[in-house]
């Protein structure tokens, strides 16, 4: 709550809460690990202060359903769930064609359902498809995003196979989606994540640097003395770099055509089938063969575009 009203009165542009993320907990209960879903708080107080359109974008392995539930009704809130597919994890809904009730809201539920296995380059490949192009037909006034840790591969609780650099590129995409679409309004928030050691801590201080304009480089080092920390409180070995040692991390872009054979492509045809005509957003797909989009350091010192075709680079900001 205080993280929205800060960015909305433009005491902050920026506002992180990686304790929250709560997003299961639904209008009339509980639910997964989530007793209040400061996610749906946060944009409701939003809406209550004068925001028109709220975007909500999350990358959590699990859907966003509780959310979703909140604001399934209302045309003013676009909430769109990149997650493991329901078939394979809880809470078993966000399905394609879970797309908002019938009438204004229609088109206002996004969801892209993954198959268990996705990697790096399926993921991004994916938020890429589907998350820019439909902020950019909506306009919010104000990017919400939550960023559970646990599509990571040694997360135990789920089954996406995602590298911290991969999370790293989707935040920065986040960071710029926000300030091309909402004039740099952003609050980002935590979620899951069980591998507490080597992914979570990791994870939520890119966002956090990012968030800061403090971003870190992939390669940093991770001090020894909060490895020693680790140690002490957990016996576990803690990690050496901030990353997982994949960037930049490539992926195919989806305006270069798609393979309507592969379970990953399947699953973005799905949903912008289910959601890009209600939307108004044209163009749903054509086969052919595949570009490369690219997260990673450019010349010069700039950063590759996550926003753009294929590859490109922007000034850092």
């Amino acid at each position: 709550m205080g993280a929205a009203e800060a960015v909305w009165h433009g005491d902050a542009l920026h506002a992180v809460n990686f304790a929250g993320g709560l997003h299961h907990a639904m209008p009339g209960g509980a639910s997964g690990f989530c007793i209040y879903n400061d996610a749906s708080l946060a944009i409701a107080r939003l809406l209550e202060l004068g925001a028109e359109r709220v975007a909500y974008v999350d990358v959590d392995v699990h859907h966003g359903d509780g959310v979703q539930a909140a604001f399934w009704e209302d045309p003013r809130v676009l909430t769109i769930s990149l997650h493991e597919h329901p078939r394979t994890l809880f809470p078993q809904t966000g399905w394609a064609e879970e797309t908002g009730a019938d009438g204004a809201a229609e088109g206002s539920a996004v969801n892209v359902a993954l198959p268990a296995g996705t990697g790096d380059a399926g993921w991004l490949r994916a938020f890429h498809a589907v998350v820019p192009e439909l902020l950019a037909d909506f306009r919010p006034q104000v990017l919400v995003t939550q960023h559970g840790a646990d599509t990571h591969f040694e997360d135990p609780l789920a089954h996406l196979a995602v590298s911290l650099d991969a999370q790293r590129a989707v935040q920065v995409a986040c960071h710029e989606l926000a300030h091309s679409y909402a004039d740099g309004r952003w609050v980002a928030l935590g979620g899951g994540g069980y591998a507490v050691v080597d992914v979570v801590p990791r994870s939520w201080t890119h966002l956090v640097g990012i968030a800061a304009g403090r971003e870190l480089a992939p390669e940093s080092v991770i001090p020894e003395s909060w490895r020693q920390e680790v140690f002490a409180r957990t016996r576990q070995l803690g990690p050496m770099r901030m990353t997982d040692g994949r960037w930049p991390v490539a992926w195919a872009d989806w305006e270069a055509g798609y393979d309507p054979a592969d379970r990953l492509d399947q699953a973005v045809l799905a949903t912008r089938r289910a959601v890009f005509p209600v939307a108004g957003v044209v163009g749903v797909g054509v086969w052919c063969g595949g570009g490369v989009g690219l997260a990673g350091r450019g010349s010069g010192g700039g950063s590759a575009s996550v926003l753009g075709r294929g590859v490109g680079f922007a000034r850092p900001r």
